[in-house]
């Protein structure tokens, strides 16, 4: 057995060695925010941060990945929150996923989660990025451009400049509260 982290979290795998993560991470660990694409790390949708670096999960083995913290859009309010040395909450969301609803950048949502781990990469190590940086990061900065079907760049860039204010202001930002 083969030993991930994933999340924060130690998880035993049972798959061959050289099993891309993306079918370890939806088949056999049910964690389902990586996306199938393409399946020849040309896309984008199955991007997953390994030590704080985008890689893409539909053809990264997974017995290149023992020891390394893997970190999926599901764990990127924990990440954040270790990161600021933010109380433990549960309801509060990652810049980058508040900034995606409040923008409504999401519409069919098959690039999304791939597209918040390469913004989530982008903001840590630029955490002003104009809209070349932006255009560098989702282009060319990875093994090939990050791709959205229905288009919605302009709503991505736009939810990458609202992290970055979020991220600005961070210690206002408390908790993600929905009033009933």
């Amino acid at each position: 057995m083969i030993t991930l982290f994933i999340n924060g979290l130690a998880r035993q795998v049972k798959a061959a060695p050289d099993t891309p993560l993306l079918y370890v991470l939806r088949g056999e660990l049910n964690v389902m925010t990586p996306k199938f694409g393409c399946g020849l790390a040309q896309c984008g949708a199955c991007s997953v941060l390994v030590d704080g670096e985008e890689v893409r999960a539909c053809i990264y083995p997974i017995i290149a990945l023992e020891g390394k913290q893997i970190t999926t859009v599901d764990g990127l309010p924990a990440r954040w929150q270790q990161q600021r040395s933010l109380p433990n909450d549960p309801d509060r969301l990652h810049p980058v996923q508040q900034a995606w609803i409040d923008e409504q950048v999401p519409q069919c949502g098959i690039c999304q989660y791939g597209m918040m781990i390469k913004a989530t990469e982008l903001l840590e190590k630029n955490p002003s990025p104009s809209d070349e940086d932006i255009n560098h990061a989702m282009t060319v900065s990875g093994p090939s451009a990050h791709l959205c079907r229905c288009g919605s760049y302009a709503a991505i860039k736009d939810g990458i400049h609202r992290a970055a204010a979020i991220i600005k202001g961070a210690e206002l930002i408390t908790t993600n509260t929905v009033e009933g």
